[in-house]
């Protein structure tokens, strides 16, 4: 990146969106910005005498052709390094059955006869009619086949796979986790939940290199730049990610074109002194990582899994599932959980409970209201289905609802009427019930679970139509839900800054704050959205990003 100090640049009509903090709904546009030193020195019309002023100063100048200019967008829920080696996979996404499965894969290994593993993503349950046996893959040759589910809560193995993990015929299950088994205790194929954080994810990232991990992430900055992101919070931070992109910062002379805030991961345990020992770990790195010693690239909480996900029917639900499946209890009893939560309050770091089910849900606030102190900034994470006096409690106990609409789109939601029933698919995805009640919204994409680009994600929130299959004619989920534009662009921006204390540096296009924006071509209606075309990203008042 080029050194920041003395450059001042002066860009004029432009249409930049200021979003008001007090009023999310209200949405004023200026035509011109003037960045020095990398920040924003002045935003406002071009007829003004302060903006003349600095003008006659003979600084640089871009003409934006009346486009509009956004906040750098900041994925509020995110995977770092699994979206960068998620774009070297296969993806399934779009399979209809088993065959179109396998004849993907079949294709791709032909297509790369030097791959040591066939590496895939994007498998639902549903495509497969929920079985995943590594029968079912087996023929397709001796390398090792590893098949994430679109939610990565489960990974589908061929039989060379499970032998590589050493799951074949041994090891137990996880705390919070399966290994899918016959009758005679071999393992079928399916690992789930907490065994694939424990197992899979670890094994993968061994076999890796470390030019491979900071290539992924080189990757996956580049392609967030050519959406217009510029910041991210990383859900599910561990030593071998953390390990890799301090080895990319140190190779790009020690800053990256990308702010990052993560939140450690903390892996269910039977343990009660190893679940606490992972929140120590966090508590020092957070004394090394945070906002005074490295703004950029900090450690600020802790992630807890606290349930699994609807469509697997591992979610936590306070009734049993449509189908007359029972709902699991949550992965972390309130024995486990609440330690670890107090150990980080204690420690002033954020918690970051991932709940989708609403027994989940209602047990993640508990702890926090149990354990948080006023000002933390707690937040959960997903809230697909929640009660109504739990979606009043987030304002009220200053919880950040952290949400990721493109979980929302109706084209991956089909199997949810079936699962839930007509009445609990009403409460489905309530945003605007939360932030009615006064909490503050995050928007995040949970990538690679879903798609990243914010653009489509902020047409599902405001639309609640789908953003992956639009031609498909599904029905909006819970219209009466919906956000208003302005509301989810400063959700995806200053609510996703808030979110990790950053609000201060970032978020908005605000005299002071970082020079991180969007050029986008665009028309300011929720129905246009699909058709947005970014032109352009900025970080730190440098283009890093220019459409071709």
């Amino acid at each position: 990146m080029e050194d920041k100090a003395n450059s001042s640049t002066i860009l004029i009509n432009g249409r930049f969106f200021t979003g008001s903090p007090e009023n999310s709904s209200t949405s004023t546009f200026y035509s011109t910005v003037v960045i020095k030193d990398g920040k924003i020195a002045y935003i406002g019309p071009s007829s003004g005498a302060e903006f003349q002023a600095l003008r006659s100063q003979g600084f640089p100048s871009h003409d934006l052709s009346n486009h509009y200019v956004l906040p750098g967008f900041i994925d509020g829920h995110m995977h770092f390094l699994m979206l960068g080696q998620s774009l070297h996979k296969l993806s399934l996404d779009g399979c209809k059955d088993l065959s179109e499965i396998r004849s993907r894969i079949a294709l791709f290994a032909k297509e790369n006869p030097d791959k040591k593993r066939l590496l895939c993503r994007g498998w639902m349950h549903s495509m497969t009619e929920g079985k995943a046996e590594a029968s079912m893959l087996d023929d397709l040759g001796d390398r090792p086949i590893f098949i994430d589910s679109k939610d990565l809560h489960s990974t589908w193995c061929n039989r060379p796979a499970l032998h590589e993990l050493g799951v074949y015929d041994k090891m137990p299950d996880s705390a919070g986790g399966s290994i899918s088994r016959d009758s005679l205790g071999k393992a079928t194929g399916l690992l789930s939940e907490a065994s694939v954080l424990l197992i899979v994810w670890p094994h993968l990232a061994k076999v890796a290199s470390m030019e491979e991990k900071m290539s992924a992430l080189r990757a996956a900055i580049a392609t967030y730049h050519e959406v217009g992101v510029t910041g991210c919070v990383d859900m599910a931070m561990d030593e071998n990610a953390w390990e890799a992109i301090l080895a990319l910062r140190e190779s790009e002379r020690g800053a990256l074109p990308i702010r990052v805030a993560a939140h450690w991961c903390i892996t269910p345990s039977s343990d009660e002194s190893e679940r606490l020992a992972q929140v120590q770990r966090a508590i020092e790195l957070s004394q090394q990582f945070n906002t005074e010693t490295s703004p950029d690239l900090r450690i600020v909480g802790i992630k807890v899994i606290c349930d699994g996900v609807i469509d697997a029917c591992t979610a936590a639900l306070r009734e049993p599932y449509s189908t007359d499946v029972q709902s699991p209890d949550p992965i972390w009893s309130v024995e486990m959980l609440y330690p670890v939560v107090e150990k980080a309050c204690n420690a002033n770091l954020q918690c970051a409970l991932h709940a989708i089910g609403d027994a989940a849900v209602h047990r993640a606030i508990n702890a926090i209201e149990k354990f948080g102190k006023p000002g933390q900034r707690h937040r959960i994470e997903h809230l697909e289905l929640t009660s109504p006096e739990d979606a009043k409690r987030l304002g009220k106990l200053g919880i950040t609802a952290s949400i990721q609409p493109v979980h929302a789109d109706p084209a991956i939601l089909r199997a949810w009427p079936k699962l839930l029933g007509p009445e609990r698919l009403k409460r489905a995805f309530a945003y605007k019930e939360f932030a009615d009640h006064g909490a503050v919204l995050a928007i995040g994409s949970d990538t690679p679970t879903a798609p990243h680009a914010p653009i489509k994600n902020l047409y599902v929130a405001t639309t609640r139509k789908s953003a992956r299959n639009h031609e498909a004619g599904d029905k909006p989920v819970n219209e009466n839900f919906s956000l208003g534009i302005c509301e989810s662009v400063t959700a995806a921006t200053r609510g996703a800054a808030y979110s990790c204390f950053a609000e201060q540096r970032v978020g908005a296009l605000e005299v002071g704050k970082a020079a991180d924006f969007v050029v986008v071509d665009m028309e300011y209606e929720s129905e246009q959205l699909l058709n947005a075309k970014v032109k352009q990203t900025w970080f730190g008042g440098k283009k890093v990003y220019e459409a071709s």
